[in-house]
């Protein structure tokens, strides 16, 4: 690695989470650790006739607090919503004085793999019943999937660098990876970034359900996301958003700033084998935990935790078991893997960040959180995956994987902090 990136060095400082198990980081936390499922029949509409009819989904949340007025609220689609709110969250729990803070040096990557998806079935509802002159004005501005981002900066003043990625699943993976790649580059001091999702809406449903990917164990949604586990039959939708403050540790450490941990390592590479199934040998997600390993010359036996990507997908899950033996080697025998999607559901593009703050969290407080509803091992997946029950574990070292359909692959590697 160049020696300017060698030179800086990047920690998370702030966490902000709205998800289907809390809309803090504490009571997130708490509830991931204590093995609860937030999946649940759905209730967002009428799913009596789709194959697939639960999710992980969120009551309504009061994001207020992160909304300069109620107005603004009805102006924002739903994932936009939580994205901002998880922002502010993040802000408030980093402690940073944003009167005291540069924002010039302060940028903004939240990305979202769906975006508006119920603000555009809303309005085209509203263009074949009512016709075009009755289509809201800001259709375009709710539904576009950078307004999160967008919003977080307005908001809160913040000019440094600011974009949003959109690559499915692995999206809030790479928005993190590119915000420590833009500090480590010397383009800004401190980044939000993470991403934000809302598409249990009937289309969103629909579609998936109409590519046989998803769960169809509606009579019992709590046992119906089961990673690794022989009789899972596909992933259970989630929605929700994490954020994450990524800053310079020598900013950080001015400020006084309370560091989670430390983010070390970034991969991303491409399976370049089909629009929505990973590659069989898990070639391109090994290639890229191995960059991430890289990019801080880091062994792979310094690993002692992974997050696994793991969707409760009869194929993903054995692609990442394999990639992950092929990675770690040896190793593998004493590594810690869970997947935390039985407890959330997949939150597609948010899924990267949400985990990312798992393994923030797991660093700090010496506790793995459980691969839920793990009860028959196939004989394909036989790692350690932390079955069904939290473990205390100090670890120096995390991996956060994150899989997107169209071969995108995102890996973050995270340390304790030794400043």
């Amino acid at each position: 690695m160049d020696t300017m990136l060698d030179s800086r060095r990047v920690v998370i400082t702030g966490l902000g989470v709205v998800s289907p198990l809390g809309a803090s980081i504490e009571e997130f936390w708490n509830r991931i650790v204590s093995g609860d499922c937030g999946i649940v029949p759905i209730t967002a509409f009428d799913a009596e006739q789709y194959d697939c009819r639960i999710a992980a989904q969120i009551d309504e949340v009061d994001v207020t607090p992160a909304f300069p007025n109620p107005k603004e609220i009805r102006r924002t689609d739903r994932y936009a919503q939580f994205g901002v709110f998880a922002g502010h969250q993040a802000i408030q729990d980093s402690g940073m004085d944003l009167a005291g803070t540069d924002l010039d040096e302060f940028g903004v990557f939240i990305g979202s793999g769906i975006g508006g998806l119920r603000t555009i079935e809303r309005q085209h509802q509203v263009l074949l019943k009512k016709g075009p002159k009755r289509v809201s004005p800001f259709l375009i501005p709710m539904q576009i999937l950078n307004m999160a981002s967008g919003l977080l900066s307005m908001y809160h003043g913040l000019r440094g660098p600011n974009l949003a990625t959109c690559s499915a699943c692995a999206t809030s993976g790479h928005s993190i990876g590119e915000a420590w790649r833009t500090i480590k580059m010397g383009d800004a001091k401190v980044m939000l970034a993470g991403g934000a999702e809302a598409a249990i809406t009937p289309v969103g449903i629909g579609g998936f359900a109409a590519m046989k990917a998803m769960s169809t164990r509606n009579d019992d949604p709590q046992h119906s996301s089961r990673p690794f586990d022989i009789e899972r039959d596909g992933f259970v939708m989630g929605e929700g958003a994490a954020v994450v403050v990524l800053e310079e540790m020598e900013h950080a450490k001015a400020r006084g700033a309370r560091i989670y941990c430390e983010l070390r390592g970034y991969g991303n590479t491409a399976d370049a084998h089909h629009m929505t199934t990973p590659d069989p040998n898990g070639a391109g997600a090994g290639r890229c935990m191995k960059m991430a390993l890289r990019s801080v010359r880091m062994n792979p036996e310094e690993v002692g935790y992974v997050n696994a990507h793991g969707t409760s997908t009869p194929q993903g899950d054995i692609c990442e078991t394999v990639a992950l033996k092929e990675v770690f080697g040896e190793h593998v025998k004493g590594l810690a893997v869970s997947s935390t999607k039985g407890a959330t559901g997949h939150m597609l593009g948010a899924a990267g960040a949400i985990e990312m703050a798992i393994c923030a969290k797991s660093i700090e407080t010496g506790v793995l959180p459980p691969t839920i509803n793990y009860e028959y091992p196939d004989p394909d997946c036989d790692l350690d995956y932390v079955p069904n029950e939290a473990r205390e574990k100090r670890v120096e070292a995390a991996v956060s994987n994150s899989f997107g359909f169209g071969g995108h692959n995102a890996s973050l590697l995270v340390t304790r902090f030794n400043g």
